[in-house]
Order: C-alpha cells, then structure tokens, then sequence
C-alpha cells in the first residue's frame, strides 16, 4: 500500500502515477476523441441534421441514462471499498489478536520456559505470513470456480497452510494444560484468541473467493461503453467539433470509477493500493518478540 499526502494538489493534478486512471485509459481516450471528431466532421460537413427541429430532442434519452449509470456506479464504487476496508479491519483484527494472544501467554508461561516461548515467538508470526501466502495464492482466488480453472494446473494444491499452523497452536496449549502448566480458566480466557485465527481467515477467504458477480461487473461496462459510442450522436448539433473533448472526459470520468473500483476489490493482491500484508505480517512478529 502507498502512504501519500493528499493534501498536495498540484502533484495529484499535474503528476501521473503508475496507478493514474489517465495512464490506463489514455488509449482508449485517443480512440474515442478520434471517433468523436469523425462524427462531428460527417454531421458538419455531410448530413447537416442539425437544421431539423426534432434533433434537439435527442439528448434526453442520455440525460436519462446518465442519472441511472450515476447510481450504477456510485453503488459499484461503494461496494469494492466495503470490501476493501472490510480486509483492513480483518487484518487488523489479526494484529490485535496476534498481541493478545502474546500477552496472555508471556503472564502464564513461566520467564525460564524458554522452549515454550521460543515456540510462540515463531508460530504466532507464522499463521500471519502463512495467511498472506494463502490470500495471495491463485488457489484460494478460484477455490469456489464451478469449473477446474486452467490456471490451477501450474500449481500444488497442497495442503491449507494456515490451518495447519492454527493447530500447531492448539495442540501446544493443549499440551500445556495436559502437563498441568496452566489451568482449564487459562485454556478458556485464550480460547477466544485461539479461535479467532481461523474466523478471521475464513472472512478473507470469501472477500477473495467470492468476487463481484460477473452478470453486475460486464453491464456496467457494457453500458459505459454504449453510453460513450452514442453521446456524439446526442450532442454533436449542438457542440459541434467540441463534442470530441467533452465526450473524452466523459469517458474519463465514467471509465475511472470503474477501474478504481476493479482495483480495490480484492484488497489481498500485490498492487500499491492494496493491503500491506507483509509489512503487517512482519509488525507482528516483531511486536510477538517483544513481548515474549
């Protein structure tokens, strides 16, 4: 994830990023500025439609849909952010639990117990970097696909990691009990950090697994697309040849809520603007040294 100051204008409006909108739509941008003029010279010079009144009426039918696609998108956005801060809070329920789990076993494990706490110190660090592999694995993306994926070919399917961490945890503090080092009140007051690893993975396996349907992902762009191509028709005997530039920005606009909300739908990839796993992953096993 980039850490940025929005507060500086100048470079967010005159300064293209890697993950500037403008920089991915720019061709399509030509595309349709090139278009658009085409149909603005054969109206002007050509068909000269402009001279009947009942042209003027035309643009409704896009002053209908622009209000309807407005929604479209806004909902669209505000669902791939939900998702999005959705995984930040998960994973930051995982740095909490992470900590507690940490505390209450430096109180109850004894300061020369050090087989013991050299364990914790590594595997309570583990299930976060193991959760982080899972996540950004092309296994757990198409693990719900009603078809083998062609893609999974090229992978193990090997076992869920970080279930297989999670009980490494459990059979230890088991063990603990079992050897009478500490007391069932004990093994309960961690019971709730125990499971809470595995709540806490299955919830960011179905923001990975479970995408935006696809039926709701292609008409929207499909209705951007057809909503673009047919503005010039729509506005050409009015603006003329400066149908070219406004129907670009349209686009720009319309084609940008769509991409950013692409881009922060699945918050566990390796983009800038997704979720800093590993740099959380390894706060964890910093903070879990310190305490143990």
């Amino acid at each position: 994830m980039k850490v940025y100051n929005n507060k500086q204008w100048v470079k967010a409006l005159f300064f293209f990023s890697r993950e500037d909108t403008m920089r991915k739509l720019f061709p399509l941008l030509l595309i349709i500025i090139v278009y658009s003029l085409g149909i603005a010279y054969w109206e002007i010079e050509y068909l000269h439609l402009s001279a009947n009144s009942w042209v003027k009426n035309i643009p409704t039918l896009h002053n209908l849909l622009g209000f309807a696609i407005s929604i479209l998108l806004v909902f669209r956005t505000n669902s791939a952010y939900d998702r999005w801060w959705e995984g930040r809070k998960l994973w930051g329920a995982l740095v909490n639990n992470s900590r507690n789990l940490a505390l209450k076993l430096n109180s109850l494990l004894p300061i020369d117990d050090e087989v013991n706490r050299k364990f914790f110190r590594k595997t309570i660090p583990l299930y976060a970097s193991s959760l982080q592999k899972h996540l950004q694995s092309e296994i757990t993306r198409f693990a719900l696909d009603e078809v083998d994926h062609p893609e999974l070919k090229n992978f193990n399917s090997q076992q869920h990691i970080p279930n297989q961490v999670a009980q490494l945890l459990f059979q230890r503090i088991n063990n603990l009990y079992k050897e009478q080092r500490i007391t069932g009140e004990q093994l309960i007051t961690m019971n709730n950090e125990l499971t809470a690893f595995t709540d806490i993975c299955g919830a960011c396996e179905r923001i990975k697994n479970t995408p935006i349907p696809q039926s709701y992902s292609t008409f929207i762009k499909k209705f951007i697309f057809i909503y673009v191509m047919t503005l010039p028709f729509g506005y050409v005997f009015s603006l003329g040849y400066y149908v070219a530039p406004i129907v670009g920005f349209v686009f720009y606009v319309l084609g940008s809520m769509e991409l950013v909300a692409e881009e922060i739908e699945d918050p566990f990839g390796t983009d800038s603007n997704d979720l800093p796993m590993e740099k959380m992953a390894s706060n964890i096993k910093k903070h879990v040294a310190e305490i143990l």
